[in-house]
């Protein structure tokens, strides 16, 4: 798809709007920060990869495969730590319905500190994320 395009250097998410509302919304700085890094690696790796010749069929280059690998890479690890916020939300709602009324935790806490209602599709990430919603 990009072989021979030697200037291919940079790449901005097409829902990157949406990815970024969900990062600044997750609970760990560490979380934030690892994904701002995946998001920000292509743009590292780029620069340095062959992009293959057109004259030559056989050679491709790398600039597809990499950029494949880096979507795959940033779904993963945002569906993951949606997962990981959820489970953690998912545990304080049930020690805080021990102590405050119900209709309190569910109207007043819990969206609050929910995520944006962006769902990633992509790469079979979608089960850890639904399996933290089901908790």
């Amino acid at each position: 798809t990009f072989q021979g395009c030697e200037s291919l250097k940079h790449v901005d998410l097409v829902e990157g709007e949406q990815l970024r509302d969900t990062i600044a919304a997750l609970l760990s700085e560490e979380w934030k920060n690892d994904m701002d890094r995946e998001i920000e690696a292509i743009n590292q790796i780029l620069p340095n990869t062959l992009a293959g010749n057109w004259e030559n069929n056989e050679d491709v280059g790398g600039k597809a495969l990499v950029i494949r690998m880096w979507i795959a890479s940033v779904l993963h690890k945002i569906v993951h730590c949606k997962a990981q916020h959820l489970r953690y939300l998912n545990e304080a709602a049930t020690t805080l319905q021990l102590d405050l009324p119900n209709d309190v935790v569910l109207e007043n806490v819990l969206p609050f500190l929910e995520l944006p209602s962006f769902t990633f599709e992509g790469g079979g990430y979608e089960e850890e994320e639904e399996e933290a919603t089901e908790r």
